[in-house]
């Protein structure tokens, strides 16, 4: 892990990155939280159910060799069932991170976590809207292309067709059942979420 402060932002800038996620008729009337060297913090409070945020590299699959890439920024606005049942595990994570957890020791914690239920089981319909262009969701793919994200119970990725060759369908291995008990499909728009096409940039 990099020093603390390069993963931190200014928090007038993590908020405007944050709501760039989805679209303003969404992101305006999101609550935003922000990371504070003592996990994520409710920076404005919104009336829509919807949560935005920015991912650190920590949220990357565990074996990804820019997990601790302090560079990282994964803006998204969570949907009320993910707010419930997704964005815990973000918070979770970010805990122990914060806490100097090893990733064994973090992987044992969300699965204790799991088994307990101190981490809640997958809401139906939860999903996370990705779709600014000012992200850097890592040093190869930068801002990537704007895309929602689907979560389901853990299951074949062929239940839904992701990951074929001409499927519209994208398997994110960053849960996958690994310990989180959830599987997570892409799936690529044609626009940011400021309006400007995809295919601009």
């Amino acid at each position: 892990m990099a020093p603390l402060d390069q993963y931190m932002m200014d928090p007038a800038a993590e908020i405007g990155l944050a709501k760039s996620a989805a679209p303003p008729s969404i992101a305006d009337k999101a609550t935003v939280l922000v990371l504070t060297r003592h996990g994520y913090e409710t920076a404005v409070k919104g009336s829509n159910g919807f949560v935005c945020a920015v991912e650190r590299g920590w949220m990357s699959q565990y074996n990804f060799p820019q997990f601790w890439n302090p560079h990282m920024r994964g803006p998204l606005c969570y949907n009320p069932p993910a707010v419930r049942s997704i964005l815990p595990y973000t918070i979770k994570r970010t805990e122990l991170v914060l806490a100097g957890r090893s990733k064994p020791e973090m992987i044992a914690a969300i699965k204790d976590a799991i088994t307990s239920h101190a981490l809640p089981r997958l809401e139906s319909g939860a999903m996370t809207y990705m779709m600014s262009k000012q992200g850097r969701l890592n040093d190869r793919a930068g801002h990537w292309v704007p895309h929602l994200m689907f979560y389901v119970l853990l299951k074949d990725a062929k239940t839904w067709g992701a990951g074929a060759p001409d499927s519209p369908i994208l398997v994110n291995p960053h849960f996958n059942g690994a310990p989180e008990p959830v599987t997570e499909f892409m799936v690529p728009v044609s626009e940011w979420s400021d309006g400007t096409p995809a295919d601009a940039h």
